[in-house]
């Protein structure tokens, strides 16, 4: 990191007063300021302090500090542009070589220019061109662009703001203990944050059930799978990749709630006249102690029907990206959602493509047990006790959400059939070897077509999921 010092004679003010300005301005990963005197004194000099209240003297230092500090907008930024009233949200990336910016916008490239406090730089889109103007300040950017297209009669003139991407935080990560009061049944990015963490950070909370019933059996909320969150995570932004470490999944009572139905597409015309009858609720006794879940009432022939319990998460998310609207909890998706992947249980690990500043990470819909598919339209409902640990991996296209466990290398695929839903999980795997493995098309085709493991996560909701699965000892190449 580069140190500047700002030196003046007396203590008059004006070194304090650059420093300040420079601080505002620069990343603060790659330069500081300080100030001195070469006459110093306890405190400003009164003459200069009585210019800065009562005659806005601020002024006179501003114009040279701001020079001074055009190298040091370099760096990242939160890039905010109004489009008709909804704020689209991209990271903007900056380099300065004199007066010549340079940068990208998400994944594509700009070039301007900076003279004095003023920015200037140009998108260019196929026929579509945005030229921004803006002003630099001690709070960021803001400016106006020209929007223009070819298809377009007359040009708009959107508003734009930028601030910057915060460094990581020095110092231990930190454990929350947060205790939810209000539930959310959209994936939506204007939820208020119920608490900003920072990478490396763990939270313990809990989640209600699919109905929003809570571990003492009180409805708190309407059902269709709430939500706990939003938790913001600081520093993850748009492309970047947020990490969900499940440390703990545990029961938090004693029963479920499921039914006794078969959901329609797993169903062929014969079986589904038998099941006409179905869907009948079914609660059933989780016992903790043994680690196993029966029928609390069952029926003739499964007497003796236990089950070792295997607690998951039904739902783990991050808001959406720009351009649609809020999909309901019951929805899943490129974000994550309602995925219903039965091998998202305690040790795992999350890996969910970042749409929106801070992530804004939602988790939810508990599940003592669940066979693959979840056939019955609910798995055994109940609330649970989650910890997780976030990490952001910066700068990583993610096609499909990813889960790690001990063994494997997982991808979920989700669509309207199960065939969309293959493909997704099947490209998404070849994504996953292609970056962290650094095989061609041939050699991934090789591994997949020898290797690899598919399972119907998901059957029961509006998408349809597959998972593609690797087993970690097939993937040692060198």
């Amino acid at each position: 990191m580069d140190t500047v010092l700002f030196a003046c004679v007396q203590n008059a003010g004006r070194s304090q007063i650059a420093a300040a300005f420079f601080n505002a301005l620069a990343d603060p990963q790659k330069a500081r300021a300080i100030s001195a005197g070469t006459w110093p004194a306890a405190r400003v000099h009164p003459v200069t302090e009585d210019l800065m209240l009562k005659h806005a003297a601020l002024i006179v230092c501003l114009t040279p500090v701001v020079l001074l500090a055009q190298g040091t907008i370099a760096g990242d930024w939160v890039l905010t542009q109004d489009v008709y009233g909804n704020p689209l949200h991209r990271k903007l990336t900056l380099t300065l070589d004199g007066e010549s910016l340079a940068g990208t916008i998400g994944r594509q490239n700009i070039d301007g220019s900076v003279k004095g406090s003023t920015i200037r730089f140009t998108l260019k889109s196929g026929d579509a061109i945005d030229e921004f103007t803006g002003t630099i300040s001690a709070d960021g950017m803001a400016g106006t662009i020209v929007h223009s297209d070819k298809g377009e009669p007359s040009p708009q003139k959107p508003s734009w703001s930028a601030h910057r991407v915060p460094p990581r935080r020095t110092g231990p990560p930190q454990r929350h203990e947060f205790v939810p009061t209000a539930f959310h049944r959209q994936f939506s990015a204007t939820n208020p944050p119920v608490l900003r963490i920072w990478p490396g950070d763990t939270v313990h909370t809990t989640t209600v059930d699919a109905g929003g019933s809570d571990e003492k059996g009180v409805t708190r909320v309407l059902g269709g799978n709430p939500e706990t969150g939003p938790f913001f995570v600081e520093t993850a932004m748009p492309g970047d990749v947020l990490v969900v470490r499940l440390n703990r999944v545990r029961l938090n009572r004693d029963w479920a709630i499921s039914d006794d139905g078969i959901v329609g597409r797993a169903l062929d015309p014969e079986f589904a006249v038998k099941m006409k009858d179905g869907f009948k609720n079914v609660r059933w006794h989780l016992d903790r102690q043994l680690g196993v879940a029966r029928p609390e009432n069952p029926p003739e022939h499964l007497k003796n029907f236990t089950l070792p319990i295997r607690p998951m998460l039904g739902c783990v998310a991050v808001a959406p990206g720009f351009g649609s609207a809020p999909p309901p909890t019951g929805d899943s998706g490129r974000f994550g959602g309602n995925m219903d992947f039965n091998e998202i249980v305690e040790g795992a690990t999350v890996y969910l493509p970042v749409s929106q500043p801070g992530a804004l990470l939602y988790v939810g819909d508990g599940h003592a047990l669940q066979g693959d598919g979840e056939l019955n339209g609910n798995a055994l409902e109940t609330s649970m006790e989650v910890e997780f640990t976030v990490d952001v991996i910066p700068n990583k296209p993610l096609m499909t959400p990813r889960v790690e466990s001990s063994t494997h290398i997982m991808t979920v695929g989700l669509g309207g059939t199960l065939e969309d839903a293959l493909r997704a999980a099947t490209a998404g795997m070849g994504q996953w070897l292609e970056q962290d493995y650094n095989l061609t098309p041939s050699e991934i085709a090789m591994v997949l077509g020898s290797s690899v493991e598919y399972s119907i996560s998901e059957v029961a909701d509006r998408n349809a999921g597959v998972a593609a699965k690797l087993r970690k000892d097939r993937l040692v190449f060198k």
